[in-house]
């Protein structure tokens, strides 16, 4: 396992930097050098670039050029970084990969000054593909399924936003876990499926084969999220880059853990739990009380089960597939992301 682990890390490791200068041309394409630092802030602080290397991975498996899907690829993760920038302006986050965000570190106006900057380089790299047209319609319509996804996962928040009257008239009395997956699915698991799709449409792949790379990608986004969730709770900040209990101090139900956690309860757990995710201010004595109540039932056990389930359906994906060197990778990183710590 630690040899397979070492090969996969030396793949991305390697796809990653493949498309590194792809993703830093098109950011500064027509953007004064005075702003250039700032442009690239954001994919400078770090990133595990997943989604182009899964443009990349699906466009080798089904025998295209890596010279085809690089820069379909680089818009991907472009795509990926927008929505961060935007997400944090949103939640107030002032950590992204373990160093300041953009807004927190530069302020919000310019943040918002290159989000834009951001939004038309996802356009301009679909520009340079052999498929211009096709991704350009991709790239727009995933834009506005992941916004979707985004005003959900606001809908679920259990309090908060009094200045934002939309919220607080249509926000969900209740979440379930269908509301939970619908959100994730635009959300977060969109965004992977797309990766692959794009890499399929790169190698001149069948429509079967896309579909497949499609479904591959969209279940491991749902893992990927599920993942991210219980260390939302349960990580090393350290490790995982992110501040722990940022869900509870965001008053999150579109989080599985918290979630299972609000259904499993007993009703007095269940209301003190609630009060807290419902506090005006929520301070890190808050934190610790909503993680010993999370802690008291078996929602972390549960969330891991969903994961495994979700990562098996990407297998299944996978069979449907050629199976050469590049489908090993890809089933070798199902398995990093249910064990990954960050």
């Amino acid at each position: 396992m630690t040899q397979e682990k070492d090969n996969l890390k030396f793949v991305l490791g390697k796809l990653s930097k493949i498309a590194e200068p792809a993703i830093k041309d098109i950011l500064l394409d027509s953007v004064d050098k005075k702003f250039h630092s700032l442009v690239l802030y954001p994919v400078l602080a770090g990133g595990k670039r997943l989604r182009p290397v899964l443009t990349l991975i699906s466009c080798r498996l089904l025998g295209g050029k890596l010279k085809n899907a690089l820069y379909p690829a680089a818009g991907i993760e472009i795509l990926h970084n927008y929505t961060l920038i935007v997400d944090d302006l949103i939640d107030r986050s002032v950590l992204r990969r373990g160093k300041a965000s953009l807004w927190a570190k530069f302020g919000k106006s310019p943040a918002e000054c290159v989000s834009v900057y951001y939004a038309a380089a996802i356009f301009q790299a679909a520009q340079r593909s052999n498929n211009h047209q096709k991704i350009s319609k991709i790239f727009s319509r995933t834009i506005k399924t992941i916004v979707n996804g985004e005003m959900y996962d606001l809908l679920f928040e259990r309090g908060g936003r009094e200045d934002d009257a939309y919220l607080l008239k249509n926000r969900y009395k209740s979440v379930s876990l269908r509301d939970y997956f619908d959100m994730v699915g635009k959300k977060t698991s969109a965004l992977l499926g797309v990766a692959c799709e794009i890499g399929g449409i790169c190698a001149g792949a069948k429509t079967a084969q896309i579909k497949a790379l499609k479904d591959f990608g969209f279940n491991l986004g749902i893992a990927f999220q599920i993942k991210d969730d219980i260390l939302d709770i349960f990580g090393e900040e350290k490790v995982f880059g992110k501040e722990i209990g940022k869900d509870i101090k965001e008053r999150k139900a579109g989080n599985i853990v918290i979630l299972l956690a609000l259904k499993s309860l007993k009703q007095k757990d269940r209301a003190a739990l609630l009060k807290i995710l419902s506090k005006r201010k929520i301070n890190q004595s808050d934190v610790r009380k909503a993680v010993a109540l999370i802690k008291s039932t078996n929602s972390r056990q549960k969330a891991k089960e969903l994961a495994a389930r979700f990562l098996k359906m990407s297998k299944e994906a996978l069979r449907k597939l050629p199976q050469n060197k590049w489908n090993g990778v890809l089933s070798d990183l199902t398995d990093f992301i249910f064990t990954r710590e960050k």
